[in-house]
């Protein structure tokens, strides 16, 4: 482009600019699959610490939520953990509630550790173990008590980016403390299986996989799928567990996806563009779309991960590599 073009291209673009008009050959979107997320980790030997502190500063009835957000560095005062995908620590001590409430974002629990817990959906309270995946559709009322004598420690998810996004994030408080039970589930039965995805069952499954060929990225994995429907229980979230066995090298892989980790047993190195990051028990690792990761297990390790891929996958995004 010559001068004599430039000039009067730029008196057009200040003349546009009132009319909140721009050019679109000047426009600075990403045109490149990725996002500005940055891989991130949280100890857990760091968060329970402070989760115990936190548990002596505020009450459950005034915090609502007792909740430490996991935030992306590239995300500060956003709340999330990625651009599609919220998490947070949340602990409840014995004899807490966390009063019912309802939201347009969809929701779910992976405990991490404690029991005695129970959440209820919609009158129908589960009974909470670590290890267990339970997930609470959008609008749905809930609320979480702690019946034991030990504090009790889950990683919420929820999709609160995509109700930002679209301006339909609504939240309603139950005028009692909780909904009221119509059903109790101490184990998984025809009332809780659409919610209530217990651990001890995904690894089974997990197990009777080990002998035949693993996958040459995620080893054994498993991804969750609502019994009736076979779909993913949550409209825009997918949720997986898998097993490294011990030793387990993986291959470079990446997605599309935004891929939050969760150790619940075990210990693995995750190398994530070029950077090698040792992960023990509960610890938690946010792996941004399409960041070249792979695995190198330790030991015998269980890796829970939520991803935003059922929305993707919906809306014709998603798409993976498998690298050399």
């Amino acid at each position: 482009m010559n001068l004599d073009q430039t000039k009067p291209l730029q008196e057009f673009k200040e003349q546009i600019h009132p009319h909140y008009l721009l050019p679109l050959w000047e426009r600075k979107v990403k045109l490149v699959p990725g996002s500005h997320c940055v891989p991130a980790h949280w100890p857990y030997s760091v968060v329970k610490p402070l989760l115990d502190k936190a548990a002596t500063l505020i009450n459950k009835k005034d915090a609502d939520r007792r909740v430490l957000v996991m935030e992306n560095p590239s995300l500060r005062s956003s709340s999330f953990i990625a651009q599609s995908l919220f998490a947070g620590q949340q602990i409840i001590l014995p004899g807490e509630i966390a009063p019912s409430h309802r939201h347009s974002p969809n929701a779910f629990r992976f405990i991490v550790e404690g029991e005695g817990a129970y959440t209820s959906i919609d009158g129908i309270q589960m009974m909470m173990r670590p290890g267990d995946f339970i997930v609470t559709p959008n609008w749905a009322w809930h609320d979480h008590g702690n019946l034991g004598d030990q504090p009790v420690v889950w990683m919420d998810g929820l999709d609160t980016p995509f109700t930002s996004l679209f301006g339909a994030h609504f939240r309603e408080n139950y005028p009692e403390d909780t909904y009221p039970v119509t059903h109790t589930s101490h184990e998984p039965d025809a009332a809780s299986k659409s919610f209530l995805f217990p651990f001890i069952e995904m690894a089974k499954s997990l197990q009777d996989l080990v002998g035949t060929t693993p996958n040459l990225a995620h080893a054994y994995k498993l991804r969750y799928t609502d019994p009736v429907t076979q779909n993913d229980p949550l409209t825009t979230v997918s949720a997986f567990m898998q097993f490294l066995p011990d030793e387990f090298v993986g291959q470079s892989y990446r997605s599309t996806e935004n891929t939050v980790f969760n150790v619940f047993q075990g210990s693995c190195v995750l190398e994530v563009g070029g950077q090698r990051y040792y992960l023990s028990k509960h610890d938690v690792f946010v792996v941004p779309s399409w960041e070249t990761y792979r695995f190198e297990s330790c030991e015998n390790t269980y890796l829970f991960s939520f991803t935003d891929r059922a929305a993707q996958q919906t809306l014709g995004f998603w798409r993976e590599e498998f690298l050399a």
